[in-house]
């Protein structure tokens, strides 16, 4: 198993957590002001800077997770995210969809955010429940 995308432990560092806490507040901020674009079709100067801020934050946190701990793109969790990101790449090809796409969005963002860690931490290419490289390397049985 790669160690650079998948540790021997997770990496972490102080701070780390109210980082991701500060990033998420920003990213919800953006987000909703997005939301003018999707559901209300505003002029772009009056939500482009809040769409840059939930791109940028968003970025941040999927970066930060793989670089914490590669699992997190073989996870539910991880995998709900690169769904989201799908979507919202499917909306400038089908602009008429923008709104059912962006509610599909907030939905697997509140669902996986707010889901137990059992289906968060699934993996289903593997068929367990991990939540850290370590933990997939112990149920598999493999040396570090």
């Amino acid at each position: 198993m790669n160690t650079l995308l998948f540790p021997i432990e997770k990496r972490e560092f102080a701070g780390k957590r109210q980082l991701l806490i500060g990033l998420r507040t920003l990213h919800l901020i953006g987000v909703s002001g997005y939301a003018g674009f999707f559901f209300f079709d505003l002029p772009v100067e009056q939500w482009s800077h809040l769409g840059l801020l939930a791109l940028v934050t968003g970025l941040l946190m999927l970066l930060l997770e793989i670089w914490s701990d590669g699992i997190f793109l073989l996870q539910m969790r991880g995998l709900a995210v690169l769904l989201k990101l799908a979507i919202f790449g499917w909306i400038p090809i089908e602009p008429d969809w923008r709104v059912q796409g962006f509610v599909c969005i907030i939905l697997l963002a509140g669902y996986f955010s707010h889901a137990p860690a059992r289906i968060r931490y699934y993996l289903p290419f593997s068929a367990v429940n991990a939540s850290s490289s370590a933990k997939l390397r112990e149920l598999k049985g493999l040396r570090s």
